[in-house]
């Protein structure tokens, strides 16, 4: 009793705002609605094929935009944290995000569909990766909300706050076919557009910093603020090493095999989000709605929620060896999508494949701080900013087997993710050894 009218004395003196729970309250929902962008050019990506003219390579470079920035801009918002709490970071995320979703409405709403031209690809590439800006918050909100959170509850928060900001593009992508339907595509992003500009506008009104940067803010100095910070009940201080952690992470090997790991499957599951509605529209010729349900329930929601249960069996068995199977499955689903020509076969590779995808971004993140302990931070920031670098990568690559071999370039693609399931495979071993040997001596 004691304590809690001595926290609330220091609140109402330093005139503190915000608690743990709203704190994950909005790091989610920021994380959220900015995450919704990995489904931003799927759902339509044929119907901007056909309008635009575009070859397969540049239609898998149109569906990648938003994860360019999507991936690369997590590694300096994240460090940006550290000095100035989540809030500014992921405001300005969301606010480039409103930005590029705005230009996109505008550009639709006058041009489309009957003086759209392929002149307007690139711009059209642009306004996408600008609004990938949204993606990044992923990194930002993980800091923001670990900051509010003592560490023996930091696991639900960071598990909370993950599954459910990874719905979003599952949930995006069955709504915008629907939109589609009933308003026409540049009405349909217009009302995104306004979603998120509601959206960004509620999350700056109601996010608060860690009391640590609020007390900061207000002049104190670091020691002060570190002292009143902790008798609040904030046991995560932030050092102001994250440059150095991402320097020392980086000259250890064992984080760039992590990276690669990631990079099949988190990019993976960011490629494939975008990629599986064109897949089905094009190769069984299923209407937008049909591939957006079929994309979202086999692959995007699925992996999304069996990553909980996967870093659930990853503390049970060990991430070396849960990586192994996923990776393994990974490879299951892939040889199946490759072979496949009957649309029964092609959605159960979609779902294994979604399956492994999903355990495999538990897995690299439970051996993170086991083969990474003094540099856990940066090591996070490469693994989560490069891996899901793969989201960028492989769509125009995808796009390349479809202007090789027409329709049929959609299943032949998947021999992408056979070598990246194999290679990934062989990695995951290796760690495994190379530590254990360790572990041993």
């Amino acid at each position: 009793m004691e304590e809690n009218k001595s926290k609330s004395n220091l609140m109402q003196q330093y005139h503190l705002k915000g608690n743990p729970g709203i704190g994950l309250i909005m790091a989610t929902f920021g994380f959220f609605i900015g995450f919704a962008a990995v489904s931003l050019y799927g759902p339509v990506a044929s119907k901007l094929k056909e309008v635009l003219g575009i070859s397969g390579f540049l239609l898998g470079l149109l569906v990648a935009a938003p994860n360019l920035s999507g991936s690369l801009l997590r590694i300096p918002f994240a460090a940006w944290v550290d000095k100035v709490g989540g809030k500014k970071p992921l405001a300005v995320l969301l606010i480039l995000a409103v930005i590029g979703m705005a230009g996109l409405s505008i550009l639709l709403l006058i041009f489309y569909p009957d003086h759209i031209s392929k002149n307007m690809y690139w711009l059209i590439v642009f306004f996408g990766i600008l609004s990938g800006s949204g993606i990044a918050t992923f990194s930002v909100g993980i800091a923001q909300t670990s900051y509010w959170y003592p560490q023996k509850k930091q696991g639900v928060a960071l598990g909370t706050y993950a599954g459910v900001g990874n719905l979003a593009p599952g949930i995006f992508g069955i709504i915008l076919p629907f939109a589609l339907r009933g308003f026409g595509l540049p009405v349909s992003y217009l009302l995104w557009f306004g979603f998120l500009l509601i959206g960004t506008l509620v999350y700056i009104f109601f996010v608060h910093d860690a009391y640590y940067f609020q007390l900061i803010k207000k002049g104190l100095k670091p020691e002060k603020a570190k002292e009143i910070s902790q008798e609040l009940g904030q046991e995560l201080i932030p050092t102001g090493s994250t440059l150095e952690s991402l320097k020392i992470s980086a000259r250890i090997p064992s984080t760039w095999g992590l990276v690669l790991l990631y990079f099949t499957s988190f990019g993976g599951f960011l490629a494939l989000t975008g990629w599986f509605p064109v897949y089905w529209v094009k190769n069984y010729h299923f209407d937008l709605r049909e591939a957006a349900l079929l994309m979202a329930f086999g692959f995007s929601l699925l992996a999304s929620v069996i990553r909980v249960y996967g870093g659930h069996i990853s503390d049970k068995f060990g991430g070396e060896r849960i990586a192994i199977l996923s990776y393994l499955t990974v490879l299951s689903g892939a040889i199946i999508l490759f072979f496949a020509h009957v649309f029964w076969f092609s959605l159960l590779g979609e779902i294994i494949i979604g399956a492994g995808m999903g355990v495999g971004n538990a897995a690299v993140f439970k051996l993170v701080p086991k083969y990474v302990p003094k540099a856990t931070g940066g090591a996070a920031g490469w693994v989560g900013g490069l891996g899901a670098f793969g989201g960028f990568v492989v769509p125009p690559i995808l796009g390349i087997f479809v202007d090789h071999y027409g329709n049929a370039g959609y299943a032949k693609g998947f021999i992408v993710y056979v070598i990246l399931a194999l290679i990934s495979i062989t990695t995951s071993i290796i760690l495994y050894k190379v530590h254990n040997k360790k572990a041993i001596a």
